[in-house]
């Protein structure tokens, strides 16, 4: 199976502007990415999407596969899709690497391509056991409830499943619960249709795009990982990455 790994990245950013070029130990977020992603042995090829010239001149410079995209994107996954589109390859399988997790583990991504050996698989991602009781009512962690083949019933940033009649304090004890982490794989003619779908009413509820995906039919395999790079959202974030 080809498989390109794509990893979007913006200048832009609400909180953390120009974040993909700050200097973490002597290289870039957007290059330590870059590198970590091409150890991942599942990827026929590593590519940058930016919409920014000082991204795609940085990328250049230090030898990486950049393409420049649109601006008007409103996802990671719309700029997945134009890279696809202007890739002369016939990859199998497109995988959207995070590009603000600096220490990415390449066996998360390796995970996330095995998924595709399942041939009812249109979307992958990564799930991880829920350990404490902060994360499973955190709104800002969604939660995955999964079948018994490893497909995604539902994602939520309440706690799924809900457990009646029990004491939330108890509810980790009971059940295994899951959050959702956030990579995603895509068949490439699955890639191709999601990005023309309009938003979803369950996604607007609960505002996580893949609620539209799983509305409109595909299937969403799972992989469980005991690794979780830490994102860098903000400069706060920055200070607490502890760099060996």
């Amino acid at each position: 199976m080809k498989t390109l790994g794509i990893i979007p990245s913006r200048y832009a950013s609400t909180r953390f502007p120009g974040k993909p070029l700050i200097d973490i130990g002597g290289k870039t977020m957007i290059q330590r990415v870059y590198e970590q992603a091409k150890k991942a042995t599942s990827l026929t090829e590593v590519v940058v999407a930016t919409d920014d010239e000082k991204i795609f001149n940085h990328i250049y410079s230090f030898g990486g596969n950049v393409v420049m995209t649109s601006s008007s994107h409103e996802s990671g996954t719309d700029r997945c899709a134009e890279v696809l589109s202007k890739t002369r390859g016939n990859y199998d399988a497109v995988i959207n690497i995070q590009g603000d997790e600096p220490f990415i583990n390449p066996e998360q991504i390796n995970q996330l391509c095995a998924c595709f050996n399942d041939e009812q698989t249109d979307i992958a991602t990564l799930i991880k056991k829920i350990d404490t009781g902060e994360e499973l009512f955190n709104p800002n962690r969604p939660k995955v409830e999964v079948d018994e083949n490893s497909f995604a019933k539902m994602f939520s940033r309440k706690a799924i499943p809900e457990l009646l009649n029990i004491e939330k304090s108890e509810w980790l004890s009971k059940q295994a619960f899951y959050k959702h982490i956030g990579i995603y794989g895509y068949r490439s003619s699955v890639l191709k249709e999601i990005s023309q779908l309009q938003p979803s009413p369950l996604e607007i509820e609960e505002r996580l795009e893949q609620l539209r995906w799983l509305e409109n039919g595909y299937k969403i395999k799972v992989a469980t990982t005991v690794f979780e790079a830490a994102a860098i959202d903000t400069p706060e974030d920055l200070e607490k990455i502890t760099f060996k």
